[in-house]
């Protein structure tokens, strides 16, 4: 090599050596007393904050969070939603997936890389620990040398969540029930860990029966108001933590430009509100040209169920006008929960911005996953192609990397089901079963799902369902009504311009396709994210590029069957 073009090697590897950051952090996990909506509650902090403290971050950037489980009686991980984990697969987060649980007392170190910018989050991915609060923010800026695409004079995070008042303990044991005793739906909705049960903010303005809400200084479900100056552009970082419910956001009188989506820049398209889904993120650039001296609602209702649950609300706040200052007219209407026409067109207009990878054409793997409601033995599960996923004890990274024969069943999920299959009424035969199998992929194929929603157990229903896949981005091929016409439907995908997500939804009574290619190797789950759902079976897992898979640290694998290998492994 020429004497100049080694100097040149190692100036670049010197320069991205300073760019980059470790960024460490000790965490501590316990429950805390605390009023999320003005009601005594128990919710779990990270160093006695909820929601926990957000890590800011730079693309290129080493994470290394240090948790420690101070949980009396209960396990613990967190999964870093958006995070490919691109060589650290056990540092993923996900129980019985790509590590053992946390015990108490014990502390586990997740080292990353954060590998590009973008709005993320994370949250607990143990039992139902999300739904008791365990979330925050999780955002990566552009790497430094380079420059951020958007321009904006300032910006806001909001993680968007609902809360129960009946502890997680005791929905999951409901759950779990036989029948069942489903959770109903949350008594509030959360924007940054505070909302307002039995009061409204707008009560003097709105068609309510409930009190104005009074607050004294330092309460912890007083509202937090988002202050601006005028004619500025904003970006608001919006993540939902739900663990049931689908969201609309608006802010009264202004125009939202919706330019990210689960950490990736799209096509940016003008919008009076968003619709927003259990694990998505977006960001949005909010410009203030109204009234300054006026005050405006900010507004968050339940979109895809019946809506129980009173919208959130907070204030954006013009510095120019009086703090104090409520908005003198309604805040804006949540639009009909069941117009999902509406909610796919909102879909159907996320597209990626230019220079977004396109999807490869050639597709070596193609899986048709069903979504139904069943039963085994009087228990209501959900299942994909009629098993219901029930993780092992045994972390499935730990059986896949040390070749444990026991760990779950070898033989792989059926790929597709029965296309006589009636999408559109209750099953015909309720029982499912259950089943730990997992799709095995080899290394850097693509891969198409087509995720098939259907009726429940109940006549004339079907549920929306947000799917989250670990490890990847993926190309959102395209959404369609009925059932999934193989040979047919293809035909549509949008494989010009498709968006790149982490999650997606797929709507009643319709399909949703997604392309993405195994080049990252380990183990990941892809799944419902809505907590009971995946508490009732809906997920499967993906291993790829197994023999791949590099150097696992013990203590992520120390439980189960892989626990007996480990120590036999070091004792010689």
């Amino acid at each position: 090599m020429d004497l100049w073009w080694q100097v040149v090697v190692v100036v670049a590897i010197l320069s991205h050596t300073a760019f980059a950051t470790v960024r460490e952090f000790d965490w501590e996990v316990e429950y805390k007393f605390w009023y999320p909506d003005c009601n005594e509650g128990m919710v779990m902090t990270v160093n006695g904050q909820f929601p926990g403290p957000t890590i800011r971050a730079v693309a290129g950037d080493t994470i290394v969070v240090n948790l420690t489980n101070k949980l009396a009686t209960e396990g613990l991980v967190i999964h870093w939603h958006g995070i490919r984990q691109i060589g650290s697969p056990w540092a993923d987060g996900a129980a019985g997936v790509t590590q053992c649980a946390i015990n108490p007392g014990e502390t586990f170190t997740y080292k990353f890389k954060v590998d590009k910018s973008g709005t993320h989050f994370y949250h607990g991915h143990y039992g139902m620990q999300r739904s008791a609060g365990l979330y925050g923010s999780l955002i990566v800026d552009v790497a430094k040398g380079h420059k951020e695409k958007l321009k904006y004079d300032g910006e806001f995070n909001m993680l968007l969540s609902d809360w129960w008042h009946e502890s997680i303990l005791s929905q999951e044991l409901g759950l779990s029930s036989r029948p069942m005793r489903w959770i109903g739906e949350a008594q509030s909705i959360l924007i940054n860990g505070r909302g307002q049960f039995n009061c409204s903010l707008a009560a003097q303005v709105s068609n309510t029966t409930l009190p104005m809400c009074t607050f004294k200084e330092g309460d912890q479900c007083a509202p937090q108001k988002l202050n601006v100056e005028p004619n500025k552009t904003y970006r608001i970082r919006i993540s939902s933590t739900t663990a049931l419910a689908s969201l609309n956001l608006a802010i009264q009188g202004h125009k939202l430009v919706v330019v990210e989506a689960d950490g990736n820049y799209i096509t940016p398209f003008t919008t009076d509100d968003i619709d927003i889904y259990s694990g998505e993120s977006y960001s949005v650039l909010l410009t203030t040209d109204q009234n300054p001296s006026q005050n405006y609602w900010i507004s968050v209702g339940v979109r895809g169920r019946k809506p129980k649950t009173a919208p959130a609300l907070t204030v954006l706040n013009y510095v120019t006008a009086t703090a104090s200052k409520l908005p003198s007219s309604p805040p804006p209407i949540t639009p009909l929960w069941n117009d999902f026409n509406r909610s796919i067109n909102f879909s159907n207009k996320i597209f990626a911005s230019i220079g977004t990878p396109s999807p490869p054409l050639k597709v070596r793997k193609r899986l048709i996953l069903l979504n139904t409601q069943n039963k085994i033995d009087g228990f209501t599960k959900w299942a994909l192609n009629n098993v219901s996923l029930a993780v092992p004890s045994t972390p499935y990274l730990g059986s896949v990397k040390y070749k444990v024969k026991l760990g779950f069943n070898r033989k792989s999920p059926p790929t597709s089901f029965p296309m006589d299959y009636d999408i559109m009424n209750p099953p015909r035969f309720l029982n499912t079963s259950q089943g730990n199998g997992i799709y095995t992929f080899p290394f850097n194929v693509t891969v198409d799902v087509i995720l098939q929603n259907a009726n429940v157990i109940d006549p004339n229903v079907s549920e929306i369902h947000p799917w989250h896949l670990h490890g990847h981005d993926f190309w959102v091929l395209g959404y369609g009504g009925g059932k999934f016409r193989p040979g047919i439907d293809e035909k549509t995908y949008n494989v010009k311009n498709p968006p790149l997500r982490n999650t997606v939804v797929v709507y009643p009574y319709g399909w949703t396709a997604l392309r993405f290619v195994t080049d990252n190797p380990g183990v990941w789950f892809f799944h419902c994210h809505i907590e009971p759902h995946l508490h009732m079976g809906m997920g499967v897992v993906f291993a790829e590029g197994v023999n791949r898979i590099g150097k696992i640290p013990d203590e992520a694998l120390g439980c189960g069957l892989t626990k007996q290998f480990l120590i036999n492994r070091n004792r010689n």
